[in-house]
């Protein structure tokens, strides 16, 4: 299959690369900068599953190239409208967009853009970052990427997607029940978001903490109760099962988000609690915990 990667930062560059690793026909579409960086020092892995470089295509927005079968984005949620400029030349009739944006926003946005046909599931679970020279460093055991139709079947073109990922020093793992996987993922990820956001701390002295582990309990409780309020198909036990997650994260993990924020940038506020919040006032649900997480994001934002 002939994939297009956008970007070639920590997620995609670290999934692409592995592919690239497996012997796949993988482009990336960079921005200039990066292209540049990625001709003179290769694309650099270093990672706890064995390090390697390549020199990658790379094309830039505008320049003629494909066809592709499936587009990878890993872009943040704000910088999701220019993303879907920068692919819209390169999807074409055949072409599965593959998104792994962390919360479901985002969906309705690339089905407007690109039909509800072409796009299908997608999340990924990985640590990995950029360093100062462009390297992409990953640092955990875990490195998976699930994907699937929205149907839960094993279509052709599913199937096809499964052989070319299969193979790689990573875990892409095809999922029948896709949606529900990035449900489950949004409430957890918002809830490792919010509240280390919310008190500027990794997650060990929040759960040592009563009031810490009754915050975490209460927007567990908060998210499950809106996102169940519009029909999403969340697991009956999925609270427990995230709060255990959480108790065994390590005592200094801390979230992207909250990375972000210590570096000054902007974050997924609006992607991850404004989205809530929207669906919490159509269904007059009380959300006390995420307005106070939403309010801080904003004041934060602000400020910067």
């Amino acid at each position: 299959m002939k994939i297009l990667v956008l970007g070639a930062g920590a997620i995609g560059g670290y999934f692409g690369g592995r592919l690239l690793e497996k012997g796949e026909d993988v482009t990336f579409l960079v921005r200039e900068k990066r292209q540049q960086q990625l001709r003179e020092n290769g694309l650099v892995i270093e990672s706890v599953h064995g390090d390697m470089t390549f020199t990658p295509k790379t094309i830039l927005s505008g320049e003629e190239a494909g066809p592709f079968d499936v587009i990878l984005l890993s872009t943040k949620s704000y910088h999701l409208h220019g993303a879907i400029e920068s692919i819209r030349p390169y999807v074409t009739e055949q072409t599965l967009v593959l998104p792994l944006l962390n919360g479901i926003a985002h969906v309705s946005q690339l089905r407007d853009a690109f039909g509800e046909a072409k796009v299908i599931g997608g999340l990924c679970f990985v640590e990995t970052t950029l360093n100062e020279k462009g390297a992409v460093i990953q640092t955990s055991p875990i490195h998976d990427l699930v994907f699937g139709e929205y149907s839960g079947e094993k279509t052709a073109r599913i199937l096809k997607l499964q052989d070319a990922f299969e193979g790689t020093k990573a875990n892409f793992r095809l999922s029948n029940r896709i949606e529900q996987d990035m449900w489950h993922k949004y409430q957890f990820i918002a809830t490792l978001s919010g509240v280390t956001s919310l008190f500027q701390s990794t997650i060990g002295p929040i759960r040592d903490s009563e009031y810490g582990m009754k915050t975490i309990e209460s927007l567990l409780t908060e998210t499950g109760r809106v996102m169940r309020s519009v029909g999403a198909p969340l697991a009956g036990d999925v609270e427990g099962t995230q709060l255990e997650k959480i108790n065994q994260m390590d005592h200094q993990m801390k979230s992207s988000l909250q990375r972000d924020m210590e570096k000054g940038l902007l974050t997924e506020a609006n992607h991850f609690f404004g989205y809530l919040l929207d669906l919490a006032k159509e269904k007059q649900l009380s959300t006390p915990v995420i307005q106070t997480i939403f309010a801080n994001l904003q004041i934060y934002e602000s400020q910067i």
